[in-house]
């Protein structure tokens, strides 16, 4: 499908069946659904610290907001190139944030956004969509303060959609769509102030 024709009401109904889209060729705004056979999760008890990530937190070297700059997120997550980022996901993905229902965490260095996250919530499941640095950790940083907070609000699913090495590190672990299928159904039974 294109682009163009991405309604925040299709993210909605998508997500809670297990389907999450990506752009597959930005010049062609190009936008298909995906299922993945294993889906990524993170355990809701939080990310895995390393000793250096440890310094980092404790050090209050950044000050943290969330829902304060969601678009900005969105754009400062877009690669160099091979983008599934691309303006109509920012117009969707911002809708959902008007919402009520798309959440970002911003990390901040003075006043300079140095790291974010963003996602969706349904129920009791956040969906993270990506994440981004401009100094070290400032994404770790992120997602393990939208993490604590998911689970403070009361979420037990916490989705990162497909396994990278790096999401490996941060104690990240796969499970098949089946059982995935079967906490999403949980999940989704479950009410929050964040949430659709």
């Amino acid at each position: 499908m294109n682009g163009k024709d991405l309604r925040v009401e299709m993210l909605r109904e998508a997500y809670a069946e297990g389907w999450f889209p990506m752009t597959v060729d930005e010049e062609a705004n190009e936008v298909e659904w995906f299922q993945p056979y294993e889906r990524c999760l993170f355990p809701i008890e939080g990310i895995r610290v390393s000793r250096s990530l440890r310094k980092t937190l404790s050090s209050h070297r950044f000050k943290i907001t969330f829902d304060r700059a969601f678009e900005d997120v969105m754009w400062a997550c877009r690669r160099p190139d091979d983008n599934w980022i691309t303006e109509d996901f920012v117009r969707v993905y911002g809708e959902a944030h008007q919402q009520g229902w798309g959440h970002s965490c911003e990390v901040w260095l003075g006043d300079e956004l140095v790291g974010g996250t963003y996602g969706i919530a349904l129920g009791g499941a956040f969906f993270a969509e990506s994440m981004f640095h401009r100094v070290t950790d400032a994404s770790k940083v992120a997602l393990f303060h939208m993490i604590e907070t998911c689970r403070a609000r009361g979420f037990v699913l916490f989705d990162a959609q497909i396994m990278n090495p790096h999401l490996e590190s941060l104690g990240a672990y796969t499970i098949n769509n089946q059982a995935y299928m079967r906490m999403m159904k949980d999940a989704l039974s479950m009410r929050n102030d964040w949430s659709a």
